[in-house]
Parts: C-alpha cells; structure tokens; sequence
C-alpha cells in the first residue's frame, strides 16, 4: 500500500487519480451506447461525462509529474473531485434520471473512489505543507 510518510505520496495519489479518471473516462466515451442499456443511464450524459474525464486526467498527470507538485494545482483537483462526488450524488438522488441497480451501484461506486482520492491528496498536501513549514522553521 501507499506509505504516507513517503515525500512521494501525494504524487502517488495524483497519478492513480489521473489512471482512474481516464480508464473511467475512456470506459464511459467510447462505451457510451454499450453501457446505457445496463446502466439507466443516458448515453450522452455517460459520453460526455467520460468526454470531461479526459482533459481532467491529462491535467492530474501533469501537475503530478512536475517536478514540484504545484498546490494550486492539486486544490485545483481536490475541487473538481468534490464537485464530481456532488454531482453524482445528485444525479443519483434527483429523479432526472432513473439508473437500474448497476447503474446506482456504478455511480456510487465511482462518486465513493473520488471521494477516498480527494480525502487522500487533502491529506497529502496537508502532510507535505506541515513538512515545508517544519523544515523551514530549522
């Protein structure tokens, strides 16, 4: 597992968020109309959501591959993780849509991952600014 003392974490944490985002983006653009049927979900909203995964993913691999890992940037994720958790709690609970059993099962599935990803580079970036100020003081 992940060790979290490791100065590495959090880039760690940014790049199985970046490999996440775009297996599921992948998953959801290109099988849009294959996995409707099984979700309830409407193809164009799995499209686009997957569509949107995309550039967020290429985003997260390159902050998470500077050399120093930019903390506007990984807010910048931290946001964009929550507001996906929001908004597929939404989604889920508004009726605009009527999801089959799989199709509740993925979406909360995936909002729960993004919520655990968030957690993980909220603490990370906690953990490497303690750092930073620790050894700025000695």
């Amino acid at each position: 597992m992940f060790n979290t003392q490791s100065p590495s974490f959090l880039r760690r944490v940014l790049l199985v968020d970046a490999f996440a985002s775009a297996a599921t983006g992948l998953l959801m653009a290109f099988g849009a109309s294959l996995l409707a049927p099984l979700l309830g979900l409407p193809p164009d909203l799995l499209r686009d959501a997957g569509i949107v995964l995309l550039p967020f993913a290429a985003f997260v691999v390159f902050i998470g591959t500077r050399p120093e890992v930019p903390r506007r940037g990984v807010w910048v994720v931290i946001v964009a993780n929550a507001l996906w958790v929001i908004d597929s709690l939404v989604l889920l609970f508004s009726g605009w849509v009527q999801p089959t059993v799989y199709g509740q099962l993925f979406v909360a599935a995936q909002a729960f991952v993004v919520a655990v990803l968030a957690e993980l580079e909220f603490f990370a970036l906690r953990k490497s600014a303690a750092k930073l100020a620790y050894s700025s003081m000695h």
